[in-house]
């Protein structure tokens, strides 16, 4: 055996019946990394409709690559999650097992085109959107898992910052590793926008909601809120309403309450979607309507000092919240 072959017996890959399930369901998958098409992206590829964030911050819905660096890895169980995380592997992510940051884009690249290549044959794709979504200018690290577990997470970001077409970068937590985000701040590897997913006002619906491995996962959880009051990078609270689970005007002021800790640029009201490996766990009647959701919304803003309501979009009933104190352009220019 090769010291090449004895080097790659030695990372972390998803297991292969897990890697060949998640194909199955439309996904690219490179060892400990997955990547995938979201159903806005190909929208956007047939010109029919762009993802909220188009409208929110203008990002563009086909040059948008969603992948993980920790596409099985999380620490939580999250009720709502729609994502196969019943596959999930809570393992530690040791630096020495894990692909370096040029080789996940790459081959996720590769996986991305694989993807995408049945486009270019259909008569009603946008053949100059195609094109273009060959380079991606918005990374979302998000998809699956949580990728902060990923301990070169900071060289990655540098990495995509550097390519050329590179306009923006958002990435999306549970906040369950609060030194990881310390360390972007401090490595000079902040991403254009960090999401930190807040479903719970309180540390009982946090566990009920979120069922995170960890003991201590509230408390990683309230420094990562507080990470958000200080950093340099643009942030957003995206609170995921269930109707039987964290829904009620009452709560409103509670959720308030906690997000003033982190003090962020938007907060983010979205509801459950009924989709993916979420209707196993929960009934299609947890959603809630547009309607619902700006009413919290609006709540929220009455219990919130210097926010108001920026836009919402019906499709993925979603609405936004803008912080007049801490004022950032939405767009992204």
């Amino acid at each position: 055996m090769s010291c090449s072959d004895e080097h790659t017996h030695d990372l972390i890959q998803i297991r292969p019946l897990i890697a060949e399930q998640l194909r199955n369901a439309k996904y690219g998958v490179y060892n400990h990394s997955t990547v995938e098409l979201c159903h806005w992206t190909k929208k956007s590829f047939m010109d029919g409709g762009s993802c909220y964030k188009h409208r929110f911050y203008g990002i563009d819905t086909h040059r948008c690559m969603e992948f993980s660096p920790a596409g099985m890895f999380c620490e939580n169980r999250c009720v709502y999650c729609w994502r196969p995380m019943e596959f999930y592997e809570h393992v530690e992510m040791p630096m020495s097992a894990v692909d370096e940051p040029r080789a996940i884009v790459d081959n996720l690249m590769r996986e991305r085109f694989r993807l995408m290549s049945g486009y270019f044959g259909n008569a009603n794709a946008n053949k100059a959107k195609l094109k273009e979504a060959m380079r991606p200018t918005h990374y979302a690290i998000s998809l699956s898992g949580e990728p902060t577990m990923y301990p070169r997470l900071p060289e990655l970001i540098r990495y995509l910052k550097g390519l050329k077409d590179t306009r923006s970068i958002f990435l999306v937590t549970n906040g369950q590793e609060p030194e990881m985000l310390y360390r972007l701040e401090e490595e000079d590897a902040l991403p254009t926008q960090i999401y930190l997913s807040t479903n719970a006002p309180n540390k009982r619906l946090y566990y009920l909601i979120n069922r995170p491995r960890l003991r201590d996962a509230w408390e990683r959880w309230l420094r990562s809120m507080e990470f958000l009051a200080g950093t340099r990078a643009r942030t957003v609270v995206r609170i995921t309403l269930i109707r039987g689970y964290n829904y009620g005007l009452d709560l409103a002021r509670e959720f308030a309450d906690i997000i003033g800790l982190g003090n962020p640029h938007f907060i983010e009201v979205k509801s459950y979607m009924h989709v993916g490996n979420s209707i196993n766990r929960l009934p299609a009647d947890e959603m809630l309507s547009m309607d619902e959701v700006l009413a919290f919304t609006k709540a929220l803003e009455y219990n919130l000092d210097g926010y108001s309501l920026y836009d919402w979009s019906v499709p993925s009933r979603v609405a936004v919240l803008q912080n007049r104190r801490r004022y950032v352009d939405p767009v992204i220019h």
